[in-house]
């Protein structure tokens, strides 16, 4: 049995995770836009990407994209490994932010402290 090409298995794992993230109907053909039901349109902008326009916090229109990356299939992990490693990364990575936020908080804490204390002081 002949393999199939990465290009055309990669392609048809996007199309898979859009069709269903969007719910489409792909049956008929593609798709290259359609509208939610709050007047979201979204715009195929390639076989990796989805695209729509929103207006940011600030009233800004910012452009947007939603895209699948296939992750290269590896010899040294299945890919529910290579998942979870990431995840994993990812965890550590959050964990170690948080721990370096709290220690600018106490650092600022202290700093304010010691100003307060130094303008009652003089």
């Amino acid at each position: 049995m002949a393999k199939i090409s990465k290009n055309i298995v990669d392609t048809d794992l996007r199309a898979r995770i859009f069709s269903e993230i969007f719910e489409l109907d792909t049956e008929a053909g593609t798709i290259d836009a359609f509208t939610t039901d709050n007047g979201t349109e979204y715009r195929r902008i390639n076989d990796r990407q989805w695209g729509v326009i929103l207006t940011d916090k600030n009233g800004v229109e910012r452009y947007c994209r939603v895209g699948v990356i296939v992750a290269e299939e590896r010899e040294d992990m299945t890919a529910r490994e290579l998942m979870q490693k990431e995840i994993d990364e990812y965890n550590v990575k959050q964990e170690s932010k948080a721990a370096k936020a709290a220690e600018r908080a106490k650092k600022a804490e202290a700093d304010k402290a010691r100003r307060e204390a130094k303008e009652k002081g003089e």
